[in-house]
């Protein structure tokens, strides 16, 4: 089932919740709505859901307008954040229940709970209650609930966010094969840029009600449209500093003055905004194109596996993600260094007029 949002807004007290959305989804997609906390993500799915009707535009469903037709008249499953289940229930019953609804025949019941149940790992638990299940099956649960429906459009509303990091990982490894084997157009929110290149698919990137861009995601990563973009999909956010070029020669700050790196030659002279991701921030040169930058060390936050060094450098704060545990002191000066070519470039109006070449960056990283 194709989905398509025609100049779609929701305005509630007079405030724009949803601002003038257009986008069209292709039957049997997997798309992922990628956005900070009160982006817009939920407000849009409950719009495509049925649950709330927009101010302005309409929803389409295959050509037919389904703007004003209840929740209870579309085709649609939605997962949530929350483990949603009936306590008093048995597992097979609340994935039953939505079967039951529709007056199925007992045996095609039957059929589909216990395939639903085998395709998420579950059906040894088809006799418990929910309350006797961990917070990970609980949303198997609720995921095979939605699923058994075999609906037309199906929402995901920040299904793993209260799952602990272990658990996480191996569902959204199960994720994409599970999506693949339906029909179903999916649409998946996230606050997790990590989370959107693992899943893949198309993502929408909304940004205060707005969606300001769409596409293939390993595409939108690699090539944000704005450097409003490029700090939603980047955990921690891109660092970004105002530099200029001139005679073949990049200035960023007081102390960095390198030679302009090959994917940025087809830039005037003029005044930029360049980018650098974290994780191409590194306390030790990494390559012949290096830059180095000295800046104050504000905090060092170990994170697992991996080191989050804050610093000063020209008045802004500078993100650095380092593999391994590093400790410095508060205020400590420090030399950190980036590899030219994984510099994007930006207009004074924020739009990209540049990105590193892909060959030089790795998806995810």
């Amino acid at each position: 089932m194709s989905l398509t949002l025609e100049n779609v807004s929701k305005i509630v007290g007079g405030e724009t919740h949803i601002g003038d959305i257009s986008l069209e989804l292709a039957p049997g997609s997997f798309n992922v709505l990628l956005g900070l906390t009160l982006a817009g993500k939920t407000t849009l799915m409950r719009l495509m859901a049925g649950l709330d009707r927009p101010t302005e535009g309409r929803i389409v469903f295959d050509g037919r307008d389904v703007t004003g037709v209840s929740v209870r008249r579309r085709n649609v499953g939605m997962v949530y954040q929350e483990f949603i289940n009936y306590p008093s229930m048995t597992c097979y019953d609340n994935i039953a229940s939505p079967l039951k609804l529709a007056r199925l025949k007992k045996a095609e019941i039957d059929r589909r709970v216990r395939a639903e149940a085998e395709r998420l790992h579950i059906e040894h638990l088809l006799d418990r209650l929910p309350g006797e299940l961990s917070g990970g099956q609980q949303q198997r649960l609720a995921m095979a609930r939605a699923l058994v429906k075999e609906t037309d459009l199906l929402l995901l509303d920040e299904p793993l966010v209260n799952l602990d990091y272990k658990l996480r990982e191996e569902f959204r490894a199960e994720m994409r094969e599970i999506f693949q084997e339906r029909e179903s157009t999916v649409v998946y929110a996230t606050t997790d840029p990590h989370e959107a290149l693992a899943l893949g698919g198309h993502t929408a990137v909304l940004h205060e009600g707005r969606l300001i861009q769409y596409g293939d995601t390993p595409h939108v990563y690699h090539n944000p449209a704005s450097a409003v973009v490029a700090q939603v999909f980047s955990d921690p956010p891109m660092n970004l500093a105002s530099g200029r070029i001139e005679q073949s020669r990049l200035h960023l700050g007081d102390d960095i003055d390198v030679a302009v790196p090959e994917h940025l030659a087809g830039l005037g002279d003029g005044a930029y905004r360049f980018g650098v991701r974290p994780p191409h921030v590194f306390i030790q040169p990494q390559s012949e194109a290096t830059a180095e930058m000295h800046g104050q060390v504000e905090v060092a936050e170990v994170s697992g596996s991996e080191t989050y060094i804050h610093l000063r450098h020209d008045g802004l704060l500078w993100v650095v993600q380092e593999e391994g545990i590093h400790r410095f002191e508060l205020e400590e000066t420090i030399s950190v260094y980036f590899d030219t070519r994984h510099i994007f470039a930006f207009d004074e109006n924020g739009w990209l007029v540049a990105a590193p070449v892909r060959s030089a960056l790795a998806v995810g990283a």
